[in-house]
């Protein structure tokens, strides 16, 4: 079945273009340790706020040359009571590939130094500028996307295990067991998840590791999430319960779980695929939000959450757009997700797309 809906998704035009778009950022992030030209802990603060690098390719005498760039230098307009950046085109710096650079570890396992692309010693290349710490800003959102499209996943592995059980017992079941766990189901549900997940977030403890405070927020989601998810399934539950062939299997003997998790929770796999495509990008927009707040990742740690949180000055908006990078990531993500789930409904449920 997974191999046809793909096939029918990869039929579509804009769902295809998703794909596309989705593969390319998580083959970038994956390989973000050598891509990025410095590692996530660099930061030059005599470069704060420098523009994008200018890559130059014709030399001055209109001939064509090794991609190169120039420094920019620090000055401060004393007229206008600003600080400005120039070039300093006195010595050119080439772009190397595949060049060793600063060491780091490929996927935090293997030591490495080589870079796809680097400068030489003295020089400084910031594909979109810096942030206010002289860090790169390229760099830091290949390490950020880790955090902010991974979170989704992990949320998902711990959400929907619990919401399937949770609604194939209750539906199956039925009667006092049926009512007391729809209630306490409805009882989560009713609690305004994202204010709980502001309040949760600012009272864990200050001294918490990014990594710490990451996986809290990913449990945090799931105990949030999986009570709308268990309705539904219980509601599938209700109907699949008296087919045939679970009847047939009650007739043989086998347990109340097997006949659950064996016969009947496998019906409910369509749903289960949209469902989850659909609910990576709100846990995309929770954790971005959170981290925007400064409840979620912590700097110098980096999520575009909270990389989008320094362009919210007016300022930052008008002479340096490349803070808004992060935003646009998140919002091409987002709709490639929702497109893509979309698209999967229809083709597993073509009676929606009528409706």
């Amino acid at each position: 079945m997974i191999k046809e809906v793909f096939q029918q998704l990869w039929k579509d035009k804009f769902a295809r273009i998703s794909l596309i778009v989705l593969a390319v950022i998580y083959a970038v992030l994956f390989f973000a340790d050598f891509i990025a030209p410095y590692t996530k802990d660099f930061s030059d603060r005599t470069m704060a706020y420098v523009p994008p690098s200018k890559i130059f390719t014709i030399d001055k005498d209109g001939k064509l040359s090794k991609p190169y760039t120039y420094n920019y230098v620090r000055e401060f307009d004393n007229d206008n009571l600003e600080i400005k950046y120039t070039l300093d085109r006195s010595k050119k710096h080439y772009i190397k590939f595949f060049s060793q650079g600063q060491p780091y570890k490929f996927l935090g396992l293997i030591p490495m130094k080589r870079h796809l692309f680097t400068t030489d010693k003295d020089g400084r290349i910031f594909l979109l500028g810096t942030d206010i710490n002289g860090r790169d800003v390229f760099s830091r959102l290949l390490f950020g996307g880790r955090i902010s499209m991974t979170i989704g996943f992990l949320a998902l592995l711990v959400l929907f295990p619990i919401g399937l059980l949770y609604g194939g017992i209750s539906g199956y079941f039925g009667g006092k067991v049926d009512s007391i766990m729809m209630r306490f189901a409805e009882a989560i549900m009713s609690i305004p998840s994202f204010y709980l997940l502001i309040i949760l977030a600012s009272i864990l403890p200050s001294g918490m590791t990014s990594t710490q405070r990451f996986l809290l927020i990913v449990i945090i989601l799931a105990l949030i999430g999986w009570a709308g998810f268990a309705r539904v399934v219980r509601g599938m539950v209700l109907s699949i319960k008296n087919q045939e062939y679970v009847q047939a299997a009650r007739s043989i003997g086998a347990s109340r779980m097997r006949i659950i998790t064996k016969h009947i929770l496998p019906q409910t796999t369509s749903f289960v695929i949209v469902a989850m495509t659909l609910s990576v990008p709100s846990y995309i927009l929770s954790e971005s939000g959170l981290s925007f707040l400064g409840l979620g990742i912590q700097q110098p740690d980096a999520s575009w959450g909270n990389m989008l949180k320094e362009a919210q000055e007016f300022t930052n908006i008008l002479y340096r757009p490349w803070l808004l990078t992060p935003g646009f990531l998140i919002f091409v993500s987002v709709l490639a997700f929702n497109v893509i789930g979309d698209t999967i409904r229809d083709i597993l449920d073509p009676q929606s797309k009528t409706r």
